[in-house]
């Protein structure tokens, strides 16, 4: 299967410019240059930014010079550090993962589309010229599958608009069911040959989410073990089947933006989990990047996995 070249191993800056309160102390703050030499020193080789557009517009749809800014220093910190970058939209006027976020209209209304495809020609121009270390992610979490029929033709539409400014950047797109391994499969063929599939993999959802109020499919009260989980190479070699047959036969490959474990879970089955996991993305050749560095719920920089970060870090 195709590598995505310079995006083996990385770790999400989650929680910077994205789900967050956007206060400034938070933007300036939240992730400092010290963490990017911290990630580095792990071993890794790229660090995927999630953003949400309101960082980079405002309400009317005009844009903020000064968001534009702040990736661009995180653009150079990355290259400081000899990190790539992959610039993630997670969030965009009309659609949201999170139904909290109160974001809908976007797969109906031709207006929201042509913002959202307008922004990304906008950050095109501004970071097209980091090919070679950077990459766009189009939209994060893709929710319905009744949606895929608009998204297959948004996403050609904006990967047009990108290439104008930025013709052999990778470009990264996931499906439905919140970047599902098995809704790969319904993707369109790659727009050309510098789009890979997209995917996350929090798998089982009753181990790396226990607890999680968000994670309303699941008994909030249950507690479960690595030992009793059936955590084993074959149900990820069978969850990624699909995608990995879609990616071999349209001759591209695959990245998995997310995956990790809730900081409810000990340290040393969190570790259990990235080792089986691990193996399998060695084995298929799948890129991916960790969730996440700091806090937000599976923090892998906090105090609660300093017994085993060491360790850990291998396994990313």
């Amino acid at each position: 299967m195709k590598k995505l070249n310079g995006f083996n191993k990385g770790v999400n800056l989650g929680g910077w410019f994205s789900q967050c309160d956007y206060s400034k102390d938070r933007l300036d703050n939240f992730i400092k240059e010290e963490d990017f030499k911290t990630i580095a020193g792990w071993g890794l080789d790229h660090v995927r930014l999630p953003i949400d557009y309101n960082i980079l517009e405002n309400e009317d749809g005009t844009y903020k010079q000064d968001g534009f800014d702040r990736i661009d220093r995180a653009v150079g910190l990355a290259k400081k550090y000899g990190l790539n970058i992959i610039i993630d939209l997670h969030k965009t006027a009309g659609f949201s993962f999170d139904f909290g976020e109160n974001e809908t209209g976007f797969f109906e209304n031709e207006a929201y589309q042509k913002r959202f495809i307008a922004l990304w020609e906008e950050l095109a121009k501004a970071f097209g010229k980091y090919s070679g270390m950077a990459a766009f992610e189009l939209l994060n979490e893709v929710t319905e599958q009744r949606f895929i029929d608009v998204w297959n033709r948004v996403s050609y539409e904006c990967i047009a608009a990108i290439r104008k400014y930025a013709p052999d950047i990778p470009v990264l797109v996931g499906s439905y069911w919140n970047n599902s391994p098995e809704s790969v499969k319904d993707l369109a063929k790659p727009y050309d040959d510098n789009v890979f599939y997209n995917f996350h993999c929090y798998s089982p959802l009753e181990f790396t989410h226990q607890g999680a109020p968000w994670a309303r499919e699941i008994d909030q009260a249950a507690r479960y073990t690595f030992e009793q989980s059936n955590i084993t190479p074959e149900l990820f070699e069978h969850l990624f089947k699909q995608a990995i047959d879609k990616a071999e036969a349209e001759g591209t490959g695959i990245y998995c933006g997310e995956y990790g474990v809730i900081d409810i879970v000990s340290p040393e089955d969190t570790l259990k989990w990235f080792k089986v996991i691990n193996g399998v993305f060695e084995k298929y050749n799948i890129s991916r990047a960790a969730w996440s560095y700091k806090q937000m719920d599976f923090g892998l920089s906090d105090d609660r996995i300093k017994p085993v970060i060491d360790e850990l870090v291998k396994y990313l």
